[in-house]
């Protein structure tokens, strides 16, 4: 028999104690059933080697996440001595053994537990067999790396959406599209360009200038045919896998269904086992009684009772056989439901891989699309070509809308209307090639969204919070490293939550529980001069996500209510613009009054005095500090930058006010943002150079002022590889001491203070040399002039 031992160091998937459970005796199974919830108490485990063998007291906990049983010295234990991993086990026991004793099979193992009697030992059993069937029945309701069921569940505005983006299918129109490009066309001329430029607009205007021969035109024949095999092919293989995977579903439902009845029987002959149990001891105890009362009258004559008790005997050996069997025929369906998940979660791995490639092929679709466009459209303006491109472009720019969602099958379109967060994926009030440039960088966002080092980060976090179930987080280097590879979506609202917690402390603590709601109350009875601008930007803060993008929307109500609360609590900021913005992010992962101190943690905590007041004092400061860090980390750029005398801070001033909002893409956004709320301002600095870093050879290579401010302007959006710059921001800057930008912001605030009251003195100089001056000046009416 094998069996973990006792003290073993626990696995990955460890999970602490639940505290203030109660333990499950006799008298206390009625309370245990109110718990069921909270499956916990006492059972002896076998456990040792050699003469040390023997039954321990355990501690035991049910969690519901991984359907694990883990068990420990005492209920006070914060780590377990180890699990039992119930979603693939099979209970039996002995009737002929000693009693309450029961044993557990799974993953090769065999535990042996007894509890205290018979009835205890039932309950355990259907208890467990329940949770086994209740955990069955989720598997195929979540991702292969998600928790079942989410013990913290999404708040804030994206936890009110349905909660996730549905997987976009293979595109069997693509196929059609490219077909029809090339049979259109065959007669036309076109540019062929080897790879698209980063620049659309510069490849159309280089397109127009190049010289059309019918030798290019075979090589994008030749291009675009390759093109249609591969999808072609890729749109096949989607098929087979979908068509596969829905046949092993269905065999994997019926297997559950044969499990679960399966189940109900054994639940029926142990009841029947027990009742047959209770009148064979009874019937043996009355033939006790009447050999040792031999003048008493039997009521039954000798053999006839004999015989009745031989028959109940072999009833009793006859359900013993079958529920042996039942137990064997269960532990087989267990593994046949688990090498169909095995291969349901292989194919899902294939598909995901094969989805990612797909949103890479079509992205390269597109912007072969706009090369095509030009010179073909050039040649005439009413050709059939050019009505043949733009209907294909107008197709493949459509977004999937709400009211597509019926038939996610082979579907045109792989990008949702709004992402995750709530924005719009592809404008529609921008021009055509910007809303191309839009669609391919949100394919190219979803393909790396689908990679296997997301999915690992996703398994790390769960197995985090598996160890910390029940319990508060702890700073410390492990869940450092955690954020740093990013928050996932599902579980950002509870991280979020508890480090705006963690900063604000030092402030609830001394505060009532109903501190947010007392200031709501005096906003809503007292005239506030912050009023008029708060509802001035509401409408302005983030027009293209559908939480704030009406005045109907559910964020907006909520965002005025945090901005009213904050300028009363902080009557010297009172509003600046660029809180609503802090506070609108921070709404989507969590509620109102939530939101309301982290935008405190932000101005109050993280930030130095006087970063948000009328002066700015504490974010000039900051541009300051960050070209001294910039000239230390990025010299060849510091330097390339004040050659052509470039003022970089008319971009970075805002990334610094208002956190990366509106200045990156959103998956960039959210990823600074977890990192930025557990660690603080170090963050900004850190990934405002690893910007810079990220597109630094891109920059040296522009030769003119214009044109480096103008990719100043948009350069942060064309980053999208996530993974890249945070490993830019957390190896390559490193090291990265807080200490030297405290310095480096004590000295330069002296010479802002300073260079800040020289101009005051100037001003009001200047405000009294003009008094002075309109004083001295003689006004002559028109009467006194005709006199």
């Amino acid at each position: 028999m094998h069996e973990e031992e006792d003290g073993a160091e626990p696995g990955p998937g460890a999970a602490p104690r639940i505290p203030a459970a109660r333990s499950l005796d006799l008298a206390d199974v009625d309370g245990a059933k109110d718990q069921a919830s909270k499956l916990c108490g006492y059972l002896n485990k076998l456990s040792g080697k050699g003469p040390l063998r023997g039954y321990k007291p355990r501690w035991f906990v049910y969690d519901p996440r991984k359907c694990y049983l883990y068990y420990f010295k005492s209920p006070q234990d914060a780590l377990p001595l180890g699990h039992i991993e119930i979603g693939d086990a099979c209970f039996c026991y002995d009737v002929e053994g000693e009693e309450g004793q029961f044993e557990i099979r799974t993953a090769g193992k065999e535990f042996l537990l007894k509890a205290p009697n018979r009835q205890v030992m039932h309950y355990w059993l259907q208890q467990l067999q329940q949770k086994r069937w209740e955990y069955s029945n989720t598997r195929g309701q979540r991702d292969s790396w998600s928790s079942p069921t989410l013990c913290h569940p999404l708040t804030g505005l994206v936890g009110k959406d349905n909660g996730g983006q549905f997987l976009s299918h293979p595109h069997t129109h693509m196929c059609m599209h490219i077909q029809t490009l090339r049979t259109s066309q065959c007669d036309r001329p076109l540019v062929h360009r080897a790879a698209p430029a980063p620049d659309l607009s510069g490849a159309s205007e280089q397109a127009q200038d190049s010289v059309i021969n019918q030798g290019e035109l075979a090589q994008l024949e030749t291009l675009l045919e390759e093109r249609d095999g591969q999808i072609q092919s890729l749109c096949g293989h989607m098929e087979r896998l979908s068509l596969e995977k829905e046949s092993l579903q269905q065999e994997l439902k019926g297997l559950k269904i044969k499990v679960g009845e399966m189940n109900d029987q054994l639940g029926m002959l142990m009841e029947t086992i027990q009742a047959k149990d209770e009148v064979i001891i009874k019937l043996s105890q009355q033939s006790l009684e009447q050999s040792g009362n031999p003048n008493e009258t039997n009521l039954l004559p000798p053999n006839k009772e004999q015989q009745e008790l031989d028959t109940l005997k072999d009833s009793l050996q006859g359900y013993k056989s079958q529920n042996k069997f039942l137990n064997k025929e269960i532990l087989e369906l267990t593994v046949l439901r688990r090498n169909a998940e095995i291969r349901e979660k292989a194919l899902e791995a294939k598909y995901t891989a094969l989805e990612a490639k797909l949103c890479q092929v079509e992205s390269k679709y597109l912007v072969l699309l706009q090369e095509v466009k030009m010179p073909v459209c050039s040649s005439s303006e009413q050709s059939p070509t050019r009505e043949v491109i733009s209907r294909l472009l107008e197709d493949a720019l459509q977004a999937e809308g709400p009211d597509q969602q019926e038939h996610l099958i082979f579907k045109p379109n792989s990008v949702s209307e709004y992402d995750v967060y709530g924005f719009k994926t592809v404008p529609e009030e921008e021009e055509e090639e910007e809303r191309l440039v839009a669609k391919v960088r949100a394919l190219e966002l979803k393909s790396l969204s689908l990679t296997n080092q997301e999915v690992s980060v996703g398994v790390k976090w769960e197995n985090f919070l598996a160890s910390t179930m029940n319990r508060d987080f702890v700073r410390s280097p492990e869940l450092k490293a955690l954020i740093r590879c990013g928050v996932p979506h599902e579980h950002r609202s509870l991280v979020w939550r508890w480090c705006v917690s963690f900063h604000v402390k030092k402030f609830r603590d001394h505060l009532a529980p109903d501190y947010y709601e007392t200031l709501l109350n005096v906003a809503r009875e007292k005239p506030n001069p912050a009023a008029k601008q708060i509802e001035l930007d509401l409408l302005r803060t983030l027009p293209n996500n559908k939480h704030y993008a009406s005045p109907s929307a559910g964020g907006i109500q909520k965002l005025r209510n945090v901005l009213m609360a904050f300028s009363w609590r902080n009557p010297d900021i009172g509003y600046c613009q660029g809180l609503n913005r802090l506070a609108a992010i921070a709404l989507l992962y969590l509620d109102q009054e939530d939101a309301f101190w982290s935008l405190i943690a932000i101005v109050e905590v993280f930030m130095p005095r006087d970063y948000y007041t009328k002066t700015l004092l504490g974010s000039q400061v900051d541009q300051r500090v960050f070209k001294d860090l910039m000239s230390e980390k990025l010299p060849r750029l510091h330097a390339h930058f004040e050659q052509y005398k470039v003022d970089f801070s008319l971009i970075t001033f805002n990334w610094f006010l208002v956190v990366f909002v509106d200045s990156v893409v959103s998956d960039i956004l959210f990823k600074i943002w977890d990192a930025f709320l557990y660690e603080g301002p170090k963050i900004i600095f850190r990934f405002a150079l690893a910007l810079f870093k990220y597109k630094e050879e891109d920059f040296l290579k522009l030769q003119d002022s214009t044109a480096i401010f103008k990719y100043l302007r948009y350069f942060t959006s064309t980053i999208l590889d996530s993974r890249k710059l945070m490993s830019i921001a957390f190896v390559d800057m490193n090291p990265f001491p807080m200490r030297q930008i405290q310095n480096r912001r004590s000295f330069h605030l002296e010479k802002v203070r300073l260079e800040l009251t020289e101009l005051e003195a100037i001003r009001q100089t200047f405000l009294r040399e003009r008094e002075t001056s309109q004083d001295g000046r003689s006004f002559v009416s028109d009467d006194e002039e005709d006199n």
